[in-house]
């Protein structure tokens, strides 16, 4: 018998590993056996994205290496390109399909776990797809820091005026956990790092932050996210509510409300939207493109194919609103991976399946050092207390404890000693010096993101 767990993210190593433990003596025997699909050989830690954007952790350490955690799994990376769960067989390609020239790759399976997340949802927005960056992986906090770090360096280096003001302008369109986040810990780590330039002040960046509704946060609760508009204009970051961006062709910002902002950076993060992959299956999906799931986590009239996480139409149980379904977050898809991971054990042993509930615990959100706001258990916390509740209750669902060993040990250095200010971006073109001396022509952006 064959489980094959598509996606390597919270769903999927979640359930992987307990799955692990539930089947321990099938998998001693060899009589069941766990396939792990994801194009990535590790699983983000997406919480402290904006951590590792600034500097606190290293980005080694906001990863989890599948093979190294899922030691009785067989763990496969790659691409899966269709489903077709009546044959019970997943299409994939691999690294090594262009080399070998062989075409796509197909697996069997018995028991399907679909779970291959989410992607930034993007809109027609001309210039967007040339100019804007995203901040969903670790590539891309990593790069938006050495991103942000070579425009102050231009900054400082040109007498132009109008590449200054373009350079030292940073627009986040966004104000989810990850918007907010990005914006406050890299505006916080900007800020430390002016000290460091002789003709750089804080007062001369402009940090805007567009939102098309009227509030920002809305995990943490209406009054926690007017608290936040208001630490955040006091650190004189533009809060642009109920405000769109029209456009950002030509590196000008164009918003709704009129304002035009000649920039550099254009940082998308305006939801997320299910993965692609879904829409090359044969199960029932929901309107919004979801895969339609029951409270029990399984696909919906699909027998022996299971769900959760971003691109799972989970119903939510717990909710007042008859139809209403779990949010795609982190936090609902840690729990969903338990259930549905002890629903697929029991499943195989003819055990009766459990119901997805959950008791709402609270949201933290970071908003830079030692800042922060929280709704915990209906308290609502602010400020330093908040913003250490944030690293506690991250520290402790972060997995392994490898990881959480290192963060801590991360955090407990970098309260002794100063930032880091160095970019690195000539990591994403490491081959640019080597072509330059060996004749060829040096690359027009060698770093990257300039």
């Amino acid at each position: 018998m064959r489980i094959l767990i598509v996606g390597g993210g919270y769903v999927g190593l979640y359930t992987a590993l307990r799955l692990q433990r539930r089947l321990k003596q099938e998998l001693q025997r060899g009589t069941a056996e766990i396939v792990v699909l994801s194009p990535d050989p590790y699983m983000t830690y997406q919480p402290f994205l904006p951590e590792a954007g600034a500097g606190s952790i290293s980005p080694r350490h906001v990863v989890v290496p599948l093979r190294r955690v899922l030691d009785r799994c067989r763990v496969l990376v790659g691409e899966v390109t269709s489903i077709d769960h009546a044959a019970r067989t997943a299409t994939f390609t691999t690294l090594a399909t262009g080399e070998e020239g062989a075409g796509e790759q197909t697996c069997a399976y018995d028991e399907l776990v679909l779970a291959p997340g989410s992607v930034s949802r993007t809109l027609p927005v001309p210039g967007l797809a040339e100019h804007g960056i995203g901040f969903k992986t670790v590539e891309e906090a990593i790069g938006l820091r050495n991103h942000v770090i070579e425009q102050m360096d231009i900054a400082s280096s040109t007498r132009d005026p109008a590449i200054r003001d373009a350079a030292l302008t940073f627009v986040f369109v966004g104000g989810g956990y990850a918007g907010v986040e990005a914006l406050a810990e890299l505006e916080d780590m900007a800020r430390y790092t002016a000290r460091y330039y002789h003709n750089l002040k804080p007062a001369d960046m402009k940090w805007i932050l567009v939102e098309a509704t009227g509030r920002i946060l809305p995990e943490v609760g209406e009054e926690m996210g007017r608290y936040t508009v208001t630490e955040l204009r006091r650190r004189n970051i533009d809060v642009r509510l109920e405000t769109r961006l029209e456009s950002c062709a030509d590196r000008v910002a164009v918003l709704s409300d009129g304002a035009r902002f000649r920039t550099r950076t254009v940082v998308w993060t305006a939801g997320v939207k299910p993965h692609p992959v879904l829409a090359a299956t044969d199960l029932p999906r929901t309107e919004r493109g979801r895969l339609r799931c029951t409270a029990e986590l399984t696909v919906d009239g699909a027998a022996h194919a299971w769900g959760a996480g971003d691109a799972a139409a989970v119903p939510d149980v717990t909710a007042e609103e008859p139809g209403r379904e779990c949010a795609p977050n982190a936090q609902h898809a840690v729990r969903q991976a338990r259930v549905l991971g002890d629903n697929i054990a029991r499943s195989l042993r003819g055990e009766p399946l459990q119901t997805y509930r959950h008791k709402y615990v609270g949201s933290v959100a970071s908003l830079g050092l030692h800042k922060g706001v929280a709704h915990v258990y209906g308290r609502k916390l602010k400020g330093y207390p908040a913003w250490f509740m944030h690293r506690a209750y991250h520290l402790s669902r972060v997995p392994t404890f490898n990881r959480k060993a290192r963060v801590l040990a991360e955090w407990t250095l970098a309260g002794l000693f100063k930032r880091e200010i160095v970019s690195l971006g000539s990591l994403e073109h490491p081959r640019a010096e080597f072509e330059l001396a060996a004749g060829g022509k040096f690359p027009q952006d060698p770093k990257g993101s300039s």
